[in-house]
Formats: C-alpha cells, sequence, structure tokens
C-alpha cells in the first residue's frame, strides 16, 4: 500500500482540525489506522483515500489495475477514469454521499478498461466541509460483461420469441415471411427489411438486377445495389456497409438445405444509430429463422408445383392446365382478344414403345415435350394430359400463327425422334388439332376443348401426320384432313374443319 507521509482523512496535515497529536493519543490513532488498513487490504482489491483536492492520498495494495500505487499518489484520481465508455453519470471520486456498489468504468495502465464496483463514502470535518473521501472497490468487468451478455441474450431471445409467434399466426409461406420481417424491421429499429435472390437467376431467366423475393418497410429500391454488392461478400455472419445515400445496411446469407441462395439485408435512414454488436447477434439469430421460412416457402411451391405438373415432361398436368385455361380465356374475352387451343398426339408411339421398351418410349415423351416448349412462348401453357397426348394454349394468337406452330412440329417430330427407332422402320410423327376462341363468343371451355380434340381425330383418321383447324360447324360437313406435306397456309378452307 501507498500513502503521502503525514495526511490523515483527506490529506490535513497531523490531523483532521490541525491539532498536532502527541504520545499515547498519536499512538492510538496510527494503530487505529493501521488497523483499517489491514482490513481493507484483505477485504478490498482496492483501498483508496482522495484528499480534499480530488488527489488520490492513499492507496492499497502497492499497484493498482497495473499501476504502481506511488506513480498515482498525489495525481487526480479522475485521471484514471475511463473516457467514450457507457457510464451511468456516476464519478466516484467526487461523492456527495454514501454509495454502496456503483458501477464506473476505469483505465487500466496498459491502455484497457475496467468495471469496477464502488462502495465510497465522503470525509467531512468537524465543520462539516467535505475534505475527500474514502473507499474500497473491486473488479466486475468479467461479471458485468457476462451480465451484459445474458441481458441481451433476453432481449434477443424475447424479440425472437415475439417474431416465431407473429410467424406461427399465419399458415401459408409468403404470409410467415411476411410476418417475420415485419417483426424484425421493428424489433431493431430498421427503416426496412429485404430478402434477396443471389441464385443470379429467377424462373429460369438471368437477372439484369437485384431480386427481391420478399420486403417490408421502405427505401429497398434505394438499397438494392449496395445490398446485393455487400451480400455477394457476406456469409452467415451478418456485415455492413453504407449506401450511397448514406443509409445503414446490416445484411447476411440465408443458403436453404435445397441449395438456394439467398441473403436478407436491413438497413437505417441515414443519421440514425449505428448497427452494434447486439443488432449484429440478433441479426445472426433472425437468419436462422429467415431460412427456415425460405425453406418452408421452397417446400410449398415444390408441394404445389408436383400437384401441377406431369412428373416425367415437368409439363402442366390436365388439372392444372384446365384451371389455367379457363382463367385464361375469360382474361382474353375482357381484353377482346384470341386464343387457341391445340391438341397433339404422337402417331405409332405405342409401337415404338412395345418395340423398344419404356426408356425409349419416355425419352420420346421427353422430345415432344421439348419441341412443344421450343415452339411457343414462355407465356403460353403446355401440358402432357396423359399417355402421348398434349395440349398447348397460345395466348392471343389466332388460327393461322396456330397451324405455322403446327406445321414446325409436323416435319421436327420424325426428324427429331427418328434416331430413337434404331433402324427398326418406325416414323414417329404428331397429328394435331387446332380450335380458336372468339373473344367475342360464348363457346365454353368444353366446347372449345371438344372442337380441338375432334380435330386431331380427324387428322388420325385421315392417315395422321399433319394437322387440321376446326371451326365452329359440324364435323360432318368438313372436307377430308389435308394430305401430308402440304403447306401450312394452304387455300381458304383447305385442311380447315
Amino acid at each position: 500500500m501507498a500513502e503521502i507521509p503525514g495526511t490523515e482523512r483527506g490529506g490535513s496535515p497531523s490531523g483532521p482540525a490541525g491539532v498536532t497529536a502527541a504520545g499515547p493519543l498519536c499512538d492510538a490513532l496510527l494503530d487505529s489506522r493501521q488497523r483499517w488498513r489491514d482490513l481493507v487490504h484483505l477485504a478490498a482489491e482496492i483501498a483508496f483515500e482522495i484528499d480534499a483536492q480530488g488527489r488520490f492520498c492513499f492507496l492499497s495494495p502497492d499497484t493498482v489495475l497495473g499501476w504502481p500505487a506511488g506513480t498515482l499518489l498525489g495525481q487526480p484520481a479522475e485521471l484514471v477514469l475511463a473516457s467514450g465508455r457507457p457510464a451511468e453519470h456516476f464519478n466516484p471520486f467526487r461523492p456527495i454521499a454514501s454509495h454502496q456498489r456503483r458501477r464506473a468504468w476505469v483505465r487500466r495502465a496498459d491502455g484497457s478498461f475496467a468495471c469496477l464496483a464502488f462502495s465510497i463514502a465522503p470525509l467531512f470535518d468537524s465543520a462539516g466541509h467535505l475534505v475527500g473521501a474514502r473507499g474500497v472497490a473491486g473488479d466486475v468487468t468479467d461479471q458485468d460483461g457476462k451480465e451484459q451478455a445474458t441481458a441481451a441474450a433476453l432481449r434477443r431471445g424475447a424479440l425472437l420469441d415475439h417474431i416465431l409467434l407473429e410467424m406461427r399466426r399465419e399458415v401459408l409461406a409468403p404470409q410467415m415471411m411476411q410476418a417475420v420481417l415485419e417483426s424484425l424491421m421493428q424489433a431493431m429499429g430498421a427503416e426496412g427489411v429485404a430478402v434477396f435472390d443471389l441464385d443470379g437467376e429467377r424462373g429460369g431467366v438471368a437477372s439484369l438486377c437485384p431480386v427481391v423475393l420478399h420486403q417490408a418497410g421502405g427505401g429497398t429500391a434505394a438499397v438494392a445495389e449496395a445490398a446485393m454488392a455487400m451480400l455477394t461478400r457476406a456469409t452467415a455472419t451478418p456485415a455492413s456497409a453504407t449506401a450511397l445515400d448514406g443509409r445503414m445496411l446490416m445484411g447476411a446469407l440465408t443458403a436453404t438445405r435445397f441449395g438456394g441462395q439467398a441473403g436478407f439485408a436491413l438497413w437505417r435512414t441515414p443519421g440514425s444509430r449505428p448497427w452494434d454488436a447486439d443488432d449484429h447477434q440478433l441479426a445472426a439469430s433472425a437468419g436462422a429463422v429467415v431460412r427456415v421460412v425460405l425453406e418452408h416457402v421452397a417446400t410449398q411451391s415444390e408441394m404445389s408445383r408436383q400437384a401441377q405438373t406431369d412428373p416425367l415432361t415437368g409439363l402442366l398436368n390436365r388439372r392444372a392446365f384446365l384451371d389455367e385455361l379457363a382463367r385464361r380465356v375469360e382474361r382474353l374475352a375482357y381484353e377482346e382478344l384470341p386464343g387457341t387451343l391445340m391438341f397433339a398426339d404422337l402417331d405409332r408411339f405405342k409401337e415404338l414403345n412395345d418395340a423398344l421398351g419404356h426408356e425409349v418410349g419416355d425419352a420420346a415423351l421427353l422430345i415432344a415435350a421439348t419441341l412443344l416448349r421450343e415452339a411457343v412462348r414462355p407465356t403460353d401453357l403446355i401440358a402432357r394430359f396423359g399417355g402421348d397426348e398434349f395440349a398447348i394454349w397460345l395466348d392471343g394468337a389466332d388460327h393461322l400463327i396456330a397451324a405455322e406452330r403446327a406445321e414446325h412440329l409436323r416435319w421436327a417430330t420424325p426428324e427429331r425422334l427418328a434416331p430413337l427407332a434404331r433402324g427398326r422402320g418406325i416414323r414417329v410423327t404428331m397429328s394435331i388439332g387446332i380450335a380458336s376462341h372468339d373473344p367475342g363468343s360464348n363457346e365454353s371451355v368444353e366446347e372449345l376443348m371438344r372442337r380441338a380434340d375432334a380435330a386431331m381425330y380427324a387428322v388420325k383418321r385421315g392417315g395422321r401426320d399433319h394437322w387440321r383447324v376446326a371451326h365452329r360447324k359440324p364435323l360432318d360437313q368438313d372436307p377430308p384432313a389435308k394430305p401430308r406435306g402440304e403447306p401450312p397456309r394452304a387455300a381458304p378452307g383447305d385442311g380447315e374443319e
């Protein structure tokens, strides 16, 4: 321990009232003071006294927070107070009342910080004037850090419980994601939050700009490019960035088990509180929730896709095609645009399948599906109705456009399927029936389908390997099917039903 010689109770020379103590009285005072020093040395990590000017006049032990006690004696005690640390506006070296276990941050000799719990009492002379302070302190830095970490963890847990509660209230995955993002945005004081697609493609088409999968709040357009740039360099650990307009970004990757690459980003308005360690930890925890919902969205989408598609070709199945066809016909009637239905059937497919096996038959169906995809636009509908029968719906197209597509399919089908026959002489072709829907008519979808189906079977009866258009008149008044090889733009009435 260290002490400025000749000081007592705040640094007054030779006694509190300036009276020189001598003989037995002096010995008693010194003995009492020594007992106090011994007790505080045993009971406290740090003991100190401050004089009336706020300077250290006593310190124990000989090394305090890495400082030699002798170097601090006579120095203003406030020199060891930490600057730039969170504080409770409590100065332990200027007390006006007694305090127990009050915390304050101080600076160690190596420049690091320590949190001390101070128990301190002011010292007054006989006239009631403040002449110093006496106190003890213990290092609670680790304890304080643990308590802060525990408190932060409890806050994060409460926020995550709230986010999960909001998510569980929803049934459909998109609504779940919206509830998660809105709760996360509010919990973190963000202006907005969004989930971005990082695969570079959406729906099979390369993306030339950021693709937002889900969003809540505002400002997405302003931060999208900066968010994508940040996320391309990010990991599962949240990263931070600043947009050109000063918005503060934070985000992390949320890759799913299904291989999808996505990331989420939050942002605050310029001049807002910067993201801190608690924000990063909460974002990391919330990222796991976002990932779970993304996987749920993907699962629901896959289940919906499987319920609507043919498992072999990936085309729509019959039910999904008819549901969508009814909506398309209703929409085109409102827009006063035509639409055309085509039924296509492979000729001699059963012969090929029976002769060479189901694997070759499946390969033929896959090639046919590819030909149909190549012949129409992405916005058109294609379905496998079952077996070797397909359906196509052309939005906004009349029977002349459909006839051009049909002629392309007529000559391309045998050419593409020829290698599968393996020299067996089995020539697989395609028969196609066409029926256009006039937006001004009251024809039902069922009647439209009957016309297209009848036209296709008329082609089969007439020799197969061609196409025929069915107009709205009885089939028994129609001319026979066109001979194969005739160009699609025939003379009026020729090749049409």
